[in-house]
């Protein structure tokens, strides 16, 4: 019954966004309310429940955001992102373009969050997207594929690195399948996939984007603009933070941060806080996008006042996707799909996938969706001489299948991609589902060697 109630809901919103064309946002919390009903909540319960979710939703994502947006638009405003783009373009050239997003958001990606990757690379692949004249979802799509695919596959993102602590797993084991699998997952849902979903979904690929998300496009002198050093440097600066905390704890914690940190753990830990990381980040962009150049202070400060205006209305639909799936755990929706299989003979690695699949399809957050199938699969596993690693990656893939209206990343795409809801579903929960289903390929390809 509460699996049926979801899958109303579901349809309930789709129905309010597209036949009524009702605010996105609205929708959301509309629906949650619905939702909170059928499922039998306390009707006293509900509203603190929405309110829960919308906290804990925006409470991770707003300053990063918040602060990623600034420091985008900086990048952008300054030449930096005209600068990088020309670059890559002249090294890669437009038959190899593509590759060339695929590698920057994969490096990318292995130390950004995948929000923090989608916030810094969008105003960059705008502009390499219109400089070279060709869709931006012909390069959006390799660009979210490399990022969705390190935040699924592998440590240091949260999923992965917890998966693995739960289940005891060799976190440099789990890095090491990971990489093998992510290389080809990323070409085939990335480059291979956009080639295909431009021949049946091709209204997606004439989308022009969100380019007001990015402010008023200015042109630009190359010789005016910042060096491709720096303004790279700017651009990857949370990911030097970043990677600097986690090569501590790779190094000194052999990746498991200590319970009771001492003060030069608590100082790494603090920087590499993506919220910290991003602030430290906002702050040199401010220096090398603004007062290095002898920008004055008035234009840098109007910049950061119009990405925050920019993103307002982002924000909410993030907030309202987060109430949806409050709901839908408070509800009771994660342990009547755990209870399904606790008794099933399925192959352990197959189960961990679906079980952590079908979590991520009505629960919407990847992290809770792989969190929750490791707590039942570790019970399951004894015996089984199931590699520990390999079903990490298991669970990582599940837990990215089939992105929908209850993810924030749906939502992200969809906004800043100018897509509707059809095209989003058709585009962005097609390759999310292709990175899932090859990446439990991967992992029983290489279940039948280990």
């Amino acid at each position: 019954m509460p699996l049926l109630i979801v899958f109303i809901g579901i349809l309930f919103l789709l129905l309010l966004i597209i036949k009524f064309k009702l605010n996105t946002f609205v929708s959301l919390i509309i629906t949650s309310f619905v939702v909170a009903i059928g499922l039998g909540m306390p009707l006293d319960k509900i509203t603190t429940s929405i309110e829960n979710g919308i906290g804990s939703q925006l409470g991770h994502l707003s300053l990063v955001f918040g602060f990623g947006a600034m420091l985008g638009k900086l990048v952008a405003d300054s030449g930096g992102a005209y600068r990088i783009a020309t670059t890559l373009i002249n090294r890669f050239g437009r038959k190899w373009i593509q590759l060339a997003v695929v590698l920057a958001s994969f490096i990318i990606g292995i130390a950004l969050f995948f929000e923090v990757g989608i916030v810094l690379l969008i105003p960059i692949i705008f502009a390499i997207a219109t400089e070279l004249g060709i869709s931006i979802l012909y390069l959006g799509i390799p660009m979210a594929a490399a990022l969705s695919v390190t935040h699924g596959f592998l440590p240091p993102h949260p999923a992965p690195t917890a998966i693995a602590s739960a289940l005891n797993a060799n976190v440099g084991m789990v890095l090491i399948y990971g990489l093998i699998l992510a290389i080809p997952v990323t070409l085939i849902a990335g480059p291979l996939f956009a080639v295909v979903a431009q021949k049946y979904i091709p209204s997606a690929f004439k989308q022009k984007g969100n380019l007001s998300a990015l402010g008023t496009q200015k042109e630009f002198k190359l010789e005016d603009t910042p060096s491709f050093g720096m303004s790279t440097l700017t651009s990857l600066f949370p990911v030097i933070i970043m990677a600097i905390s986690t090569i501590y704890d790779m190094v000194v914690n052999k990746g498991i941060r200590p319970k009771n940190p001492n003060s030069v753990d608590s100082f790494f830990m603090f920087i590499g806080a993506p919220g910290v990381a991003m602030l430290l980040s906002l702050l040199f962009a401010i220096y090398s996008m603004g007062f290095a150049r002898k920008i004055p202070v008035k234009d840098i400060m109007s910049s950061l006042e119009v990405a925050v205006k920019q993103i307002a209305m982002l924000l909410l639909i993030i907030g309202g996707g987060g109430a949806f799936k409050q709901v839908l755990v408070d509800g009771g929706v994660a342990n009547v799909i755990s209870k399904m299989f606790e008794s099933s003979s399925l192959s352990p690695l197959f189960l961990g996938w679906l079980i952590a699949a079908l979590l991520r399809v009505s629960l919407g957050s990847a992290t809770v969706a792989a969190l929750t199938a490791a707590g039942l699969v570790s019970g399951l596993m004894a015996g089984t001489g199931v590699d520990p690693a390999l079903m990490v990656i298991a669970i990582g893939s599940g837990s990215l299948i089939a992105s929908h209206v209850n993810d924030a990343g749906f939502w992200m795409i969809k906004e800043y991609f100018d897509l509707t809801v059809k095209e989003t579903l058709a585009t962005w929960t097609v390759l999310e589902t292709v990175v899932s289903v090859s990446g439990l390929g991967g992992v029983m390809i290489i279940n039948l060697f280990v």
